[in-house]
């Protein structure tokens, strides 16, 4: 694909800035262009937000900041092309970029809340960094599962056949993305935190083996010590394992350039890291994710059996911040657990909701913004969401203006309650709206409970989650990755991006 023209767009940042000569030297972070002017107040800035490409303008920090998002690199080439080279400050840049990708200190003088919301926005700033650039093959990937669903219902006719070759092989090209996401996340999360994606890209790829993902499917152990078995774990489709294990091989590699000899550094560094951060992993890292993953599944079991409407409103409003974090794969297993023994999962029919509620946010948000960018991928991740893939909504729109993730949040709750309320049950694993078929009872066709629970929870949560969205969650003043506007303290570091 050739790569994209910003040659225009540069002339319009640069003509609104107030123009060479207004400009004194130009560096950027992972999302913003960040200008040091002569005189701010020959800045077009109304013209600027509303120029297509941009996405936000703000002044922080003795900078003027054209918030671009992730082409912001080619943008600021295209810019230094017509600045000129002297324009630019590649050491200020770099610094920046390591910043704003993760490694930012702690601003100084801060309560322990603000500092635990700082800490939270850059938690939450790596995550969403990380996962942005996998967005799309994951928001195809799930379109692509939800049509196979589609094509395989008996109501359809059973178009496809789900043991056939052909659906077989499409649906191999729709889970790719999912079995390798250590890999995919590992490349991005290693960029976003400036460590060596390759070397990233291998810890994921040891995570996706075939051998240590059979190991893991059956818990093999790896060794006793005290009468406590280490087993392998399953990986694939995981998200947080990995974004923490870039995290980790960036400390590392940065602590071995600063004590290896240069001529060492080409072998040894990635031979350390990937034996080392591999190792931790998947003895300690991987393990307390997947055992807090597996409390979560027992603390939601007992919700369940406790109370029907007051589980599917807890449960609907919480479920999805564990998408965030790649918890919810310790609920999967429990949810095929419901269906072998009983046939049906309640669970599975409250999750179903939260799904449609986080489609309904970016929905709104898809129709309400004059954003080019932001149109398109708002779409896409709608019918990615409403297809039974969320990770595109969340990622990429929801979670970085956090009022649409939470607006997601209570659309989801009023569908859970419902469900929960009604005693809706679900057949199959296929949720949200491409997953109807799944709450009809196969063993007592004419019982039609299950499917009114998820036509008025799933109608309930669209509706909740867009008009909160439309009316409180976004508008096209918000500033991406970023609650509230607030001013800047001398020495303050900017939020995350």
């Amino acid at each position: 694909m050739a790569k994209k023209d910003y040659t225009e767009l540069a002339k319009e940042i640069i003509q609104n800035v107030g123009g060479q000569q207004n400009v004194d030297s130009l560096i950027h972070c992972i999302t913003r262009l960040r200008f040091y002017l002569k005189d701010e107040d020959k800045a077009n800035t109304a013209v600027l937000k509303n120029t297509p490409g941009v996405i936000d303008v703000r002044k922080a920090q003795g900078q003027y900041q054209v918030v671009i998002g992730n082409a912001v690199t080619d943008v600021y080439d295209a810019v230094i092309q017509q600045l000129g080279p002297e324009y630019a400050d590649p050491e200020a840049t770099a610094q920046a970029v390591a910043e704003t990708g993760g490694s930012a200190k702690t601003p100084q003088n801060l309560s322990l809340w603000d500092r635990l919301k700082h800490g939270m926005n850059n938690l939450i700033g790596v995550i969403t960094g990380s996962m942005s650039p996998v967005i799309g093959v994951i928001a195809a990937s799930g379109i692509i599962k939800g049509l196979l669903a589609l094509l395989t219902l008996p109501q359809l006719g059973s178009l496809l056949d789900p043991k056939s070759v052909p659906y077989l092989t499409v649906s191999a090209m729709a889970d790719a993305a999912f079995y390798f996401l250590p890999v995919l996340v590992g490349f991005a999360a290693a960029r976003r935190l400036g460590g060596d994606p390759i070397i990233a890209e291998t810890i994921g790829a040891f995570l996706a083996y075939p051998q240590i993902v059979q190991w893991g499917t059956n818990f093999k152990t790896m060794f006793t010590i005290g009468g406590f078995d280490f087993q392998f774990l399953k990986y694939t489709y995981s998200i947080f394992p990995m974004i923490l294990a870039a995290w980790l091989a960036k400390k590392l590699e940065v602590w071995l350039k600063n004590h290896l000899p240069n001529y060492l550094q080409m072998i040894f560094v990635p031979m350390i890291v990937v034996l080392v951060v591999s190792t931790v992993t998947i003895l300690i890292t991987g393990p307390v994710i997947q055992g807090i993953a597996n409390g979560i599944a027992d603390f939601i079991t007992w919700l369940v059996s406790v109370s029907g409407w007051a589980g599917g409103l807890i449960i609907g409003g919480f479920y999805q911040v564990l998408v965030i974090f790649g918890l919810h794969w310790g609920v999967v297993p429990l949810v095929a657990q419901q269906i072998s023994a009983n046939g049906a999962s309640p669970l599975n029919a409250i999750i179903s909701t939260t799904m449609v509620a986080q489609g309904a946010a970016v929905l709104a948000v898809a129709i309400k913004s004059r954003k080019a960018g932001l149109k398109e991928l708002g779409f896409a991740a709608t019918i990615s969401a409403f297809c039974g893939v969320t990770e595109p909504a969340i990622y990429g729109v929801n979670l970085r203006y956090r009022k649409v993730f939470v607006s997601g949040l209570i659309g989801s709750a009023v569908g859970g309650f419902i469900t929960g309320l009604m005693h809706g049950n679900m057949f199959g694993f296929t949720g949200s709206l491409i997953g109807f078929s799944s709450f009809f009872d196969p063993k007592n066709p004419t019982n039609l409970n299950s499917f009114y629970a998820f036509l008025f929870s799933s109608i309930a949560a669209l509706i909740v989650s867009f008009i909160i969205t439309w009316v409180w969650g976004y508008n096209d003043k918000m500033v991406m990755g970023e609650k509230v506007e607030k001013k800047q303290n001398p020495g303050k570091v900017a939020a995350s991006h």
